[in-house]
């Protein structure tokens, strides 16, 4: 998209992995390739800058081609403590966040994510899938920083309760819900690389 530089995107890899026995989620191998490998190559060309956020072996998600930042908030204290970390590398208006777990990424998502925010003059916009809102598949304003720092501080973690603060625009996809399928265990890896898995 044309507007790339003024996005950067972070892939949200900081989680423990719990549904997959603590391993370490990203670098869990689909199709032969490691999990992250499969968002970072989709979302890239979406942005002029991408982030890995990853709290577990950044040597080798350094691997991968892209700078990696640990959470500033120490004790994995979920999605937002990685969306405020990268906030605050970001050098531009938006900050575009992806999990690490949804291999099938659309390569539209940003420049949809970006025209839903400015057409209904939010702040976050946020993927729908035609079911349910995809949360981590977002573009929020960078400005957002400082409201979502205080918030962390006050001890608070539910990011539908931040995006409940802000005008929030929600943007339609229910035309591609497949390229939102996410991966949690290792069963739902085989059944999505076995083609069985289709929502």
């Amino acid at each position: 998209m044309n507007r790339r530089s003024e996005i950067t995107a972070v892939v949200l890899a900081g989680g423990m992995g719990r549904r997959m026995g603590g391993q370490d989620k990203g670098l869990v191998e689909f199709e032969g390739r490691p999990l992250v490998a499969h968002v970072s190559d989709a979302i890239a060309p979406q942005a002029g800058r991408l982030l890995i956020n990853a709290n577990r072996n950044p040597e080798v998600y350094r691997r991968f081609g892209h700078p990696v930042i640990a959470d500033d908030i120490e004790g994995y204290q979920g999605p937002l403590a990685g969306v405020l970390t990268a906030m605050k590398r970001a050098d531009s208006p938006f900050l575009l966040v992806v999990p690490c777990d949804a291999p099938r990424l659309p390569d539209n998502l940003a420049e949809k994510l970006l025209a839903g925010l400015e057409q209904q003059a939010a702040e976050i916009a946020v993927a729908h899938d035609g079911k349910r809102l995809q949360p981590v598949h977002a573009l929020l304003s960078t400005t957002l920083a400082d409201d979502l720092e205080t918030f962390l501080a006050a001890g608070e973690r539910k990011i539908d309760r931040w995006y409940g603060r802000h005008a929030m625009a929600v943007v339609d996809f229910s035309g591609q819900p497949e390229t939102f399928i996410n991966v949690n265990t290792f069963d739902e890896r085989n059944e999505l690389q076995a083609g069985r898995r289709t929502g």
